[in-house]
């Protein structure tokens, strides 16, 4: 019943009853919307529910994300993929579904790409047709219009959940054993650095989300984002700083890079970088040696050994520096990565956690402390678990030094 056409039906016969050019409440506008569906219903058997569903999608077409809001609603649904106002996707409890619904025309996709740019001061046009941007609940969006986008305006909406993930939520969902979960703890606790590393939707967000909360609530904690997603509850001394665009004029861009440089004469004691894609790298890498201990970050890998690859990569194509001084550099300022994956029953895992143990036959050596075995499949979920693999923590000192006993089955060097 409820068709793309009723709904354009319907928003016309509320636009005869309200002002559009004068100032509607949320009551006034939900009641104009009562009335034209109830006057539509008027000679048709329809029951209350789908009478209450049509006034909420008027509503929502006028002050919400239109045919979005639902999705957006919805708990289960954690990512929602536009392509063009007739082709939307969603993924839900882990799996990729095409939803029935669809925009009215593209004029009113573009409008609501609009709106929600605008709500967060950015720009996006023919001109300049990529940009990031959130929503109010904190989702992340992501929007690219053509020329670009040869399908249409394409929009991707990455929810976060109301209340953020800490490590006994990530233990539940069996993405981390509860003693590597306590390893990680106290490495935070004890001011390593830690660098989160995965592919696209593994839960790199999650996790770093997740190891913020373990930081000690009476520290100074700088955020540094593209796109503010960071859910950080637990450190009342926190300042989240955002990049911005360059204006129509092509002025007014502040960067990563100028993030980074901006926050260290903020007296932070940690800067927590959201992800790293390109020269910022080496900014991060400098803050990481300067003093800055407990920071952490995120990046696009493959693996613990090739985020330090593509680290190398984007260091060195912000400066002009022999390869071995920018190993040097990553060994000093990363104490530990740890390595995400999706796996093909789609849940997000662990997989290793590896600690940085310095330079060695001029390469940054890797030490494995964990590393994700699996055992076959039980009713079409992978099962494993993360398993130790018996070597040492060699970077001992920090862990001395925050006086922090030794926790099985982990020896702690001094070195």
């Amino acid at each position: 019943m409820l068709t793309e056409q009723l709904v354009l039906q319907l928003k016309h016969m509320v636009k005869r009853r309200i002002d559009m050019n004068g100032t509607l409440s949320d009551a006034e506008l939900w009641s104009a919307a009562e009335n034209a569906v109830f006057e539509w219903c008027e000679e048709k058997s329809v029951t209350a529910s789908d009478k209450a569903a049509l006034v909420r999608r008027l509503f929502h077409s006028f002050r919400g994300l239109d045919v979005l809001q639902p999705l957006v609603e919805d708990p289960d649904v954690t990512e929602i993929m536009i392509n063009g106002c007739r082709n939307i996707f969603i993924e839900r409890n882990g799996q990729l579904m095409a939803w029935p619904a669809s925009f009215e025309n593209e004029e009113r996709l573009h409008d609501l790409i609009q709106s929600i740019v605008a709500s967060v001061n950015r720009t996006v046009n023919e001109s300049s047709p990529i940009v990031d941007a959130r929503l109010k609940d904190g989702s992340r969006v992501h929007v690219v219009l053509p020329p670009v986008s040869l399908t249409g305006p394409s929009l991707t909406i990455r929810k976060f959940p109301d209340k953020p993930f800490d490590l006994a939520s990530l233990i539940r969902s069996e993405s981390v054993t509860a003693d590597a979960a306590c390893l990680l703890q106290r490495l935070v606790a004890a001011k390593y650095n830690l660098f989160v590393s995965g592919g696209t939707g593994s839960g790199k967000t999650t996790l770093l989300n997740a190891l913020s909360g373990c930081i000690p609530a009476d520290e100074r904690v700088i955020t540094i984002e593209d796109s503010a997603e960071l859910q950080i509850r637990t450190v009342p001394n926190l300042v989240s700083l955002e990049t911005r665009n360059a204006s129509t004029e092509g002025k007014g861009e502040i960067t990563i890079r100028e993030l980074i440089r901006a926050s260290l004469r903020m007296r932070p004691n940690r800067i927590i970088i959201g992800e790293v894609r390109g020269a910022e790298a080496f900014d991060m890498l400098q803050a990481l040696n300067t003093g800055h201990a407990g920071s952490m970050s995120t990046g696009h890998a493959n693996s613990a050994q090739d985020m330090v690859s593509r680290l190398e990569t984007m260091a060195l194509s912000a400066a002009a520096l022999p390869l071995p001084v920018i190993r040097q550099q990553i060994a000093s300022a990363i104490d530990i990565i740890v390595h995400l994956s999706r796996l093909r029953d789609r849940s997000r895992r662990i997989m290793e956690i590896c600690e940085v143990v310095g330079v060695r036959d001029g390469e940054v050596a890797l030490s494995p402390l964990y590393r994700f075995a699996e055992r076959g499949e039980r009713d079409g979920c992978v099962a494993g678990a993360l398993v130790p693999t018996g070597n040492a923590l060699q970077r001992g000192y920090k862990w001395k030094m925050a006086g922090l006993p030794p926790i099985a089955p982990f020896t702690v060097e001094e070195g």
